[in-house]
């Protein structure tokens, strides 16, 4: 299973040669297994000769030791540094292979941004069950329940109003009984958010129950909390991650959205943002990009320094900086993902932003 950890050793690693990065997608109502073992064979035939050894490495793998499991399939292999990491999600991935001087993470920084560590609570008036969902997988879950709330039937008790046992007592009684069992519960829920590093979080139940437990979770918890929907307390495993993911992906894509205008409309002013290859890349050089926004599935030519490292759109004779000269890159776009990563900065892989591809495909809202 990925995790955080093992982005930032993808990013952290310094091979000595060239990595084959295989994304293989293995969704089983795409095909049978004869019918991922033929899309394997045509995405590394076009590597066979430059990197025939991690080609042996990767189809060696996919014989004898990949069970065939999961919807999608990440390989890095230099097996010229004795290097192979293989990652089996349970998310799908588009195709594609690369062979460059780095592990090619864009794809695996945009899985886990959307599908990565979030927290799902079904509330009621009696408790909470809790769920950690990790890249379309069930990690674990908890639930708490206060104490049960008894109705009396319509005449049952005094009729006395304002008395406990009369319907205005009974009434406000059973809405104590339920408050305090919520607040357990978002007590309980803070707890297992944080244990399980928890992202972002989807609340289930019914627009009151919803409300009310909201409010009760600290503002911390409150600002991560992205979507609700009405759903059973005993619904099963299955349909509650098939609610949340439907929810959060909605989510995500409004989020995306929103972070694109601040995005643009900062760079047409001037402000903390920029927009377009080689502003965004200037940016990235001199450390000031926070976030960087990418369409997804951009891709662009660019230069790198051989010296200090600064990477460019333009084909320039030398360095500005230091004079060293440059190397020509397929992909530019993939080595500023790298480095805003590395510097401790977010990466936000957008999905289908007309505005986004007429800005230029990539931006950044700046630190300052």
């Amino acid at each position: 299973m990925l995790s955080d950890s093992d982005l930032q050793a993808l990013i952290a690693y310094r091979p000595q040669h060239p990595v084959l990065s295989l994304y293989l997608d293995l969704d089983p109502s795409a095909g049978s297994a004869d019918f991922h073992r033929l899309q394997l064979r045509q995405l590394l035939k076009g590597f066979e000769d430059r990197a025939a050894e991690d080609v042996e490495a990767v189809e060696r793998f996919m014989d004898h030791e990949y069970d065939w499991s999961g919807r999608s399939l990440a390989v890095f292999s230099c097996t010229a540094d004795d290097y192979f990491r293989s990652f089996a999600l349970a998310v799908p991935l588009r195709s594609r292979a690369r062979w460059v001087d780095r592990p090619y993470v864009k794809p695996l920084a945009d899985l886990l941004d959307r599908y990565g560590n979030y927290g799902v609570a079904l509330v009621d008036k009696q408790g909470a069950r809790l769920f950690h969902f990790h890249l379309g997988e069930l990690q674990e879950q908890e639930g708490t329940l206060g104490q049960e709330i008894r109705h009396t039937k319509r005449g049952g008790g005094s009729q006395v109003q304002g008395r406990r046992g009369g319907s205005t007592g009974q009434t406000r009684y059973s809405e104590d009984i339920a408050d305090r069992n919520l607040k357990e519960a978002a007590q309980f829920a803070v707890g297992f958010f944080g244990d399980n590093h928890v992202r972002r979080v989807l609340i289930g139940g019914t627009d009151a129950n919803v409300a009310r437990f909201n409010a009760l979770l600290p503002k911390k918890w409150q600002s991560l909390v992205v979507g609700s929907f009405p759903i059973e307390m005993t619904a099963g495993h299955a349909q509650v991650l098939e609610k949340a993911e439907e929810i959060a992906r909605r989510a995500e894509d409004d989020r995306e959205q929103r972070l694109v205008e601040i995005v643009i409309t900062a760079a047409a002013k001037g402000r903390e943002g920029v927009v377009e290859l080689d502003g965004t890349l200037a940016a990235i050089n001199a450390g000031k990009v926070q976030t960087l926004i990418v369409s997804e599935g951009y891709r662009a030519p660019g230069y790198h320094c051989r010296g200090c490292g600064y990477l460019t759109a333009q084909p320039l004779a030398e360095c500005p900086f230091c004079g060293s000269k440059f190397t020509e890159i397929e992909d530019a776009v993939e080595l500023a993902v790298r480095k805003v990563m590395e510097e401790g900065g977010e990466v936000e892989v957008v999905h289908g932003s007309p505005l986004l591809d007429r800005a230029g495909r990539i931006g950044g809202q700046l630190r300052y």
